[in-house]
């Protein structure tokens, strides 16, 4: 799946009276892979680890830079940054995303048949960022803006006009609480994460998001791990399109097409078992449980969409317990996925 792995470290400086140093490293890796958005793709990334700090009280900031050109001729290139100032004073994470490409919709709801499929295109432009305070311990709060702009957008092929597939943007300010205690933020394998975010937006309608993200990880004998995630997005209002709850995809549900199912709110329950096999490789069982609804009013009258599956690791970088992750997850429906990436899905 990947044509090469190694491993630049830059060192930036020394200290006099001590043995600790300022230091990035730069994993870059041509790859190959899969997944269900995009079919098999060609490209390249860089994952970043960054420990700039003296790493017993500031824990170790990462980035992410990507590109890649997939089987259904769609180009994506997309950053992501995760970074802890000196002794976790600030906390900023963000993501700047362009793509152009055909995508699928089948309308609005949990239940909407494979029949309903529309393949269109679009470019769409992405920037998310926030700056969060240290309040108190592993304690954060602050404000996040959003942007998102789809344009170009026309259909492909579709037996079904949809109005709301037309160019629109959003602006959104949001106010966001923090609480991480996690010992990594790539591959976690003790703490809790806890984030609630509300960000009012403002596009074709004004509305309101609701984001709450909770994750707690246990560890036995620091091999095995077992890690639980709890997501809930709530759209009060009328967001346009592309800003719906997503079902699917590498990060929320793995075994969907990421989008397959929208609706206003979304909530899933997703676990996993991670285990070490030999040298540098590991394994994981996946599962999860999910249900997309319009309002709290309909959360009863949702379909439940289950998710399972099976996953492999590989040690990319022992210091900084870095994995190279591969997973295949089946969902209802007779959905699946394949997936490459760095770092664990949560």
């Amino acid at each position: 799946m990947l044509f090469a792995i190694f491993t630049t470290t830059c060192h930036y400086g020394y200290s006099i009276d001590t043995v600790k140093y300022k230091k990035i490293k730069v994993l870059p890796v041509p790859a190959f892979g899969y997944s269900p958005e995009t079919r098999s793709y060609i490209g390249a990334v860089s994952l970043f680890t960054i420990r700039l700090y003296d790493t017993s009280h500031t824990r170790i900031s990462n980035a992410k830079v990507e590109f890649n050109y997939t089987w259904n001729k769609q180009i994506i290139a997309e950053a992501e940054w995760n970074y802890f100032f000196n002794k976790e004073k600030w906390f900023t994470k963000g993501r700047i995303h362009f793509s152009e490409y055909p995508d699928f919709y089948y309308g609005i709801g949990g239940n909407t048949p494979d029949s309903n499929k529309a393949i269109f295109n679009s470019i769409r432009n992405i920037f998310e960022a926030s700056a969060l305070k240290k309040i108190g311990n592993k304690l954060f709060t602050g404000l996040n803006i959003r942007y998102i702009y789809y344009r170009n957008i026309y259909y492909i092929n579709s037996s079904i006009a949809y109005p709301e597939l037309t160019q629109s943007k959003t602006w959104g300010i949001g106010y966001s609480v923090l609480k991480d205690s996690r010992n990594s933020l790539l591959t976690p394998q003790y703490g809790r994460y806890i984030f609630t975010d509300i960000s009012y937006n403002t596009s074709t309608n004004n509305y309101c998001k609701i984001v709450a993200d909770y994750r707690q990880y246990k560890t036995w004998n620091n091999k095995q791990t077992f890690a639980v995630r709890s997501y809930n997005e709530l759209n009060i209002g009328s967001p346009s399109f592309y800003d719906l709850s997503h079902l699917g995809g590498d990060k929320y549900v793995r075994g969907y097409y990421y989008g397959r199912y929208r609706d206003n709110c979304m909530s899933t329950i997703q676990a996993e078992y991670r285990m070490p096999l030999i040298w540098r490789l590991g394994a994981a069982v996946l599962c999860g449980i999910s249900g997309m609804y319009t309002t709290i009013n309909t959360i009863n009258q949702t379909s439940l969409k289950y998710n399972y599956g099976l996953g492999l690791r590989f040690l990319v970088d022992k210091k900084d317990n870095t994995n190279l992750r591969i997973d295949y997850a089946i969902g209802s429906n007779n959905n699946s996925g394949f997936y490459i990436s760095f770092g664990e899905a949560f």
